[in-house]
C-alpha cells in the first residue's frame, strides 16, 4: 500500500544540517494535517528528524528504508499543537572550548554524531552518544559536570542540549561551530 503524501523533499546526498533545513522549509508551506515525505541518504537524518519533530510539535509518523534512501514521514501540526522552535541559548565557540581543553578543566565533551562520523575524527576524550540514542543513555552522563555538546555543525547538538535540559541537566553548552570548523586536536577510533 502506497503512502499518500502532500509533498516530497529530496535531501538525498546531503548531510546535516541540510535535510532538516529543507524539511523545515517544506513543512512551513504545508497546511496543518498535511504529510511530507523526506528522502535522505544521511543515516543521521533519522535521529535529526525525530528530534526536530519532537521539539517543534510536528508529528513524526515513521521511516521506511528503500535501498540506501531513508523515507521519513511527518505530519504538520495544527497551530495549537505546534511548539515555538527555540534555539538553545547557552553556546560556546570552538576556540573557547579549545582553551578549556588546554587548561585541563574537568569537563565532559559529548559528541552526538553518528558512530562513523565519530570514528573518523573526534575531540580527544569526548564521549560518543549519537543523538538518536541519547534519551536512553542519559545515565552515562554526570549531571554535575559541565557538558559541552558537539556535532558536525551545531544543529544536532542544539537538539541534544534541549533534551538534556528537559531531563534536568543544568550545565550544558552547545558547541556552535561544531566539528566542521574544529581546528583543535583530533583522534580517530581504533
Amino acid at each position: 500500500m502506497a503512502i499518500e503524501v502532500d509533498q516530497i523533499v529530496d535531501a538525498k546526498g546531503l548531510s546535516c544540517p541540510m535535510p532538516i533545513v529543507r524539511t523545515k522549509k517544506a513543512v512551513s508551506a504545508l497546511q496543518p494535517g498535511q504529510v511530507v515525505e523526506v528522502q535522505a541518504t544521511d543515516k543521521g537524518s533519522l535521529a535529526d528528524i525525530q528530534a526536530w519533530a519532537k521539539s517543534s510539535g510536528h508529528h513524526y509518523l515513521g521511516t521506511k528504508q528503500d535501498g540506501e534512501v531513508l523515507k521519513h514521514y511527518l505530519r504538520k501540526a495544527s497551530e495549537a499543537e505546534e511548539k515555538k522552535e527555540l534555539t538553545y541559548p547557552h553556546v560556546i565557540q570552538n576556540d573557547e572550548l579549545l582553551k578549556k581543553l588546554e587548561t585541563n578543566e574537568k569537563i565532559t565533551i559529548l559528541d552526538v554524531r553518528e558512530p562513523v562520523e565519530y570514528h573518523f575524527g573526534h575531540i580527544p576524550g569526548s564521549l560518543s552518544i549519537p543523538l538518536g540514542e541519547l534519551e536512553n543513555r542519559l545515565d552515562e552522563l554526570n549531571r554535575d559536570h559541565e557538558i559541552f555538546v558537539v556535532c558536525r555543525s551545531g544543529s544536532r547538538s542544539d537538539l541534544a542540549c534541549k533534551l538534556l535540559e528537559e531531563n534536568g541537566f543544568k550545565h550544558v553548552k552547545n558547541v556552535v561551530q561544531g566539528m566542521i570548523e574544529w581546528n583543535g586536536p583530533l583522534e580517530t577510533a581504533e
